[in-house]
C-alpha cells in the first residue's frame, strides 16, 4: 500500500513474461550519479543509504530473494515476488523501518519463483527501456530509474516537465515485452498524480473520446 498521494500512470503494450533484479550502490557510487541527475548530492546518499539498509534487512531475515528494492527522493519501491501474504506485509514493515523512507510503493506479488530465466527476460526489457530513454533527446534518462518484473515496468525519478514524463512513459510502453509501465516519476518540484487507467488524450488534459 502506497501511504502518499502518489498515483500510478499505466501505460499498456504487448504482454511478455518477465522478472528483475537490482544491485546494491555504495555511497560513492550515488555521489558520481547524483554528480549528474538533477538530485542533490544529500538526497543521492540518503536514497542509496535506505536502499541498501532496506535490501541488508531483507537478506537478513531470508525468503527474500526474489524482492527488489529502488529507493528515489525517499520513495522506497518494493517489487519482485514473496511465497505469501505475510511476507509481502514483512518486507514494507522493513522498508518503512528506515529512516530516510518517506514513502513506500509495494508492488511485490505473492508466488512462487521464476527461476533465473524469468529474471533474465526482465533485465533484458530494462536494458531496452534504459536504451530507448538514452536515445531520446527530449528525455533527460540520467534522473530514471527502471526495474522491471514480469513484464511490467516501473519508472522513478524526475522528469523535467509533464511532456519528458509522457514520452518517457511512451518510449517504455513499446518495447517489446513490456506488459505495461507504472510510473512513480516526480515532476520536477512537483508531484505527478496520473490516473493508472487514463487514456493518452486524459494523460495530456483532454477529454476522452469514444
Amino acid at each position: 500500500m502506497l501511504r502518499s498521494s502518489l498515483l500510478a500512470l499505466a501505460l499498456t503494450a504487448p504482454i511478455l513474461a518477465s522478472g528483475c533484479a537490482a544491485a546494491v550502490l555504495g555511497t560513492a557510487g550515488a555521489v558520481g550519479v547524483a554528480s549528474v541527475q538533477d538530485r542533490t548530492l544529500g538526497e543521492a546518499v540518503d536514497d542509496s543509504t535506505a536502499s541498501n539498509e532496506i535490501k541488508t534487512k531483507l537478506l537478513s531475515e531470508g525468503g527474500f530473494g526474489e524482492v527488489d528494492v529502488e529507493v528515489a527522493q525517499g520513495l522506497a519501491l518494493l517489487s519482485g515476488r514473496v511465497a505469501s501474504p505475510e511476507q509481502r506485509v514483512r518486507a514494507e514493515d522493513i522498508a518503512w523501518s528506515s529512516t530516510r523512507v518517506r514513502d513506500v510503493a509495494n508492488e511485490i506479488v505473492i508466488e512462487q519463483p521464476g527461476g533465473f530465466f524469468a529474471n533474465a527476460s526482465d533485465e533484458l526489457i530494462t536494458a531496452r527501456v534504459r536504451a530507448s530513454l538514452i536515445a531520446a533527446k527530449a528525455v533527460k534518462s540520467v534522473n530514471y530509474n527502471i526495474e522491471t518484473y514480469n513484464g511490467v515496468v516501473y519508472l522513478m525519478g524526475i522528469a523535467q516537465s509533464d511532456a519528458e514524463l509522457q514520452e518517457a512513459a511512451e518510449r517504455a510502453s513499446v518495447v517489446g515485452g513490456v506488459d505495461r509501465v507504472v510510473s512513480y516519476v516526480r515532476v520536477r518540484n512537483l508531484p505527478v498524480s496520473y490516473d493508472a487507467s487514463a487514456t493518452d488524450n486524459e494523460l495530456m488534459g483532454a477529454p476522452a473520446t469514444n
